[in-house]
């Protein structure tokens, strides 16, 4: 499918939007399950301040299964959006993930003033 310059300019400010959105939740995330993990952790982290060993770690994490859950999950969220936007800025937008933009863009101009991202992409051409 062939864009017109100010389709392809929609399709960038829905991929940021998006971008944004992701971040945003990868920050929610780490302020919310991170700092309780973190907290839940701290005995343990004194004790690798002091004596820092592999093993102690291992333990620490075995031991408190579900701060460590917590943990994992926002780090592998955070790898995997850094990975991905690495991906894009070297290799730009994937064939997939540009068909998957426009199926939605198309569906958010189709929808109009109802849809709550139609504003945000048609922000300059309103008057």
């Amino acid at each position: 499918m062939d864009l017109d310059p100010s389709q392809k300019k929609q399709l960038q400010q829905l991929r940021t939007i998006l971008w944004r959105r992701w971040w945003l939740t990868v920050l929610g995330l780490w302020l919310a399950v991170g700092s309780l993990s973190l907290w839940n952790l701290r005995p343990e982290i004194i004790l690798l301040r002091q004596y820092f060993t592999w093993t102690a770690l291992r333990y620490g994490l075995l031991y408190h299964r579900l701060a460590a859950l917590g943990l994992g999950l926002c780090l592998g969220l955070t790898v995997a959006l850094l990975l991905a936007e690495s991906r894009y800025l070297l290799f730009g937008l994937a064939k997939e993930e540009q068909q998957r933009l426009e199926t939605w863009l198309q569906r958010i101009n189709r929808q109009g003033p109802r849809h709550p991202l139609w504003t945000s992409l048609h922000r300059g051409k309103l008057n």
